[in-house]
């Protein structure tokens, strides 16, 4: 329930803490189908990014940095650092694969809600622009009414982080279900959007202050604009000299006198 404050401890310290033995430790380790304790303090750490509350990332973020200078260099040093595991770890070939998914798929589906229903409204519309049939669902009411409909030749991708948002997880699980290709953004693997994903990409949200950083998720999703409007690159000028004349002449842009 609490993972965190277990992550760091030696076999004899968590044997201790749980009044029990080392060896009766690495027994139970094992029986749970970890391979080694290492793995097994792997996946605590992964349970306590999954289930950190606000006030945790509160009280452990900014230990140490008690001015605002401090605390505002701090939060751009874990955004630096959030940027740099994206560029990392960013497989070219997955999001080609996932670009000629978008331009294949009879629908479009972007699941998110709460903070993350920004970034798919970000994605939506984008995509929109390069004429792509998407559209976003970040109400419950919405996620029911799209995902059902939804089939083989549909692409469905969902945006969650932490224990992950029941509408978005459920509506990702009622889409496997139905058979569409499903795709998680996620900052963990034993998010449970990874349990009904197809494939998931993992971007970080951490933050030494109580929200949720999305520098590493924005980068993501605008390397996923990116290669789409280059897959088909005349396709792409072509709409865009559209949506040019809209952009200079069209009646949402305020003109001085």
């Amino acid at each position: 329930e609490h993972p965190r404050g277990f992550v760091l401890l030696s076999v004899r310290a968590l044997a201790k803490r749980l009044k029990t033995d080392p060896a009766t430790m690495i027994r139970i380790v094992r029986g749970m189908q970890f391979r080694s304790y290492r793995e097994f303090q792997h996946y605590l750490h992964e349970l306590s990014i999954a289930h950190a509350t606000s006030l945790d990332t509160m009280q452990t973020g900014g230990a140490g940095k008690h001015t605002v200078p401090a605390q505002a260099r701090a939060s751009l040093d874990q955004d630096a650092k959030n940027l740099d595991a994206v560029i990392q770890n960013l497989d070219s070939r997955r999001v080609a694969a996932l670009t000629r998914r978008f331009y294949s798929a009879k629908k479009v589906i972007l699941l998110g809600g709460d903070l993350a229903a920004n970034l798919v409204k970000f994605l939506e519309h984008h995509l929109i622009m390069l004429g792509l049939p998407v559209s976003c669902a970040t109400t419950p009411a919405e996620v029911v009414h799209k995902v059902r409909m939804t089939g083989k030749r549909d692409l469905v991708i969902a945006v969650s982080y932490g224990r992950g948002l029941r509408q978005t997880v459920e509506g990702l699980r009622q889409a496997q279900a139905n058979g569409a290709y499903c795709v998680g953004i996620t900052n963990t693997l034993i998010s449970p959007l990874n349990q009904f994903a197809n494939e998931c990409f993992l971007t970080s949200v951490d933050t030494p202050s109580f929200g949720a950083s999305y520098v590493a998720p924005m980068a993501f999703l605008n390397v996923i604009i990116a290669a789409c409007a280059n897959y088909r690159r005349s396709r792409t000028l072509t709409l865009l000299k559209l949506v040019e004349d809209e952009q200079k002449h069209g009646f949402r842009w305020y003109e001085s006198s």
